[in-house]
């Protein structure tokens, strides 16, 4: 049990672990499917973050962890097909993760709630799609005008 969390109720711990799953989900979720490297790329964030993360939240990202992969499959099963209701749904799931934060000690809250900003920014930038790579296969110069 993570100590910040013993005020939370068990759904609220729940749903505090599966944010990252979701925040991977709703980034991956292009052209109504996901494909096996945006979810190996995913898994493989979540893990990278374990280790990455400020050290008051690598408990947080050690238990989030544990059991990501399948978490994951099972949010992707809930939601699929990816089309507007159900990505809706997804983001009214993830804006209920603003409200669990607010009732965590404030220090703890900011750092948890910067780093999943942060780690929805960069699911989103490693999210990108086969049209993107065939538009744009190579990174574009500077502009140095």
């Amino acid at each position: 049990m993570i100590r910040q969390f013993e005020n939370l109720t068990n759904e609220e711990t729940e749903r505090l672990l599966k944010a990252p799953v979701l925040l991977s989900l709703l980034a991956a979720c292009s052209f109504n499917s996901i494909n096996k490297t945006q979810k190996a790329d995913a898994i493989k964030l979540a893990h990278i973050k374990t280790f990455s993360s400020t050290p008051l939240l690598i408990p947080y990202y050690n238990k989030v962890n544990e059991n990501f992969k399948k978490d994951f499959e099972e949010a992707q099963e809930k939601y699929f097909p990816f089309d507007p209701p159900k990505q809706n749904l997804l983001k009214k799931e993830l804006d209920s993760v603003n409200n669990i934060i607010a009732k965590l000690d404030k220090d703890y809250g900011k750092a948890l709630h910067e780093s999943l900003d942060g780690y929805a920014r960069h699911v989103k930038k490693a999210a990108h799609t086969v049209f993107q790579d065939f538009v744009f296969p190579l990174a574009l110069p500077k502009f140095s005008g």
